[in-house]
């Protein structure tokens, strides 16, 4: 992400528009069509967490990462009240590096907010998070434009971007889910290869 300031910044002042309020339909869908099980997984990116406490109440040994103070304090509250347990860092996800890895990840959001210089690094953070065979459950954001974030995330650049030497693509599981005005994710699983 471009720094903590600035992610913080946007929390505060409230420009959080990526932030449904509420679930993603795409974690939904994984879970109700038992694409994705309980198991150790983690959440780059976090923000509010919505994904997190659902995923935390159903069973999952979740670990949540985001750069920025504001959501990461919200999501302790509501794991708190939930009385709900799930690891919750802050930090800057290109440089963190987990003490074991993790059956699955959620990507949904961290990818498209971050400069496409720096997609190659976070690709090489994804890979190595995870187990041989892990799962990454990725939401590619489709904006149609220039510039960001979120910035788009063209489906040819992304299968170059994780590779086929690196990762089994499936099947597209669906065609898209909106996001907001506009914007739309196109969702894949990926397993790291070997």
């Amino acid at each position: 992400m471009s720094g903590t300031n600035e992610w913080e910044s946007r929390y505060q002042q409230g420009k959080t528009g990526w932030d449904r309020g509420e679930v993603s339909p795409s974690l939904l869908y994984w879970t109700e069509h038992q694409h994705l099980k309980p198991c150790r997984i983690l959440i780059p990116g976090c923000g509010n967490g919505h994904e997190v406490l659902i995923l935390a109440e159903n069973g999952f040994d979740v670990v949540a990462i985001d750069i920025a103070t504001t959501p990461i304090e919200s999501l302790k509250t509501a794991l708190k009240r939930k009385q709900l347990n799930a690891e919750v860092v802050q930090t800057d996800f290109l440089t963190w590096k987990p003490e074991t890895p993790f059956d699955a990840i959620y990507e949904q959001t961290s990818l498209c907010a971050i400069p496409p210089e720096k997609w190659q690094n976070y690709e090489n953070c994804l890979y190595h998070w995870l187990k041989p065979k892990g799962q990454l459950f990725a939401q590619f954001m489709q904006t149609g434009s220039d510039g960001g974030p979120p910035f788009h995330c063209d489906i040819q650049a992304m299968i170059e971007l994780f590779a086929k030497e690196r990762w089994l693509w499936s099947e597209q599981h669906e065609a898209n889910t909106i996001h907001s005005e506009n914007l739309y994710e196109k969702m894949y699983l990926l397993e790291k290869v070997c």
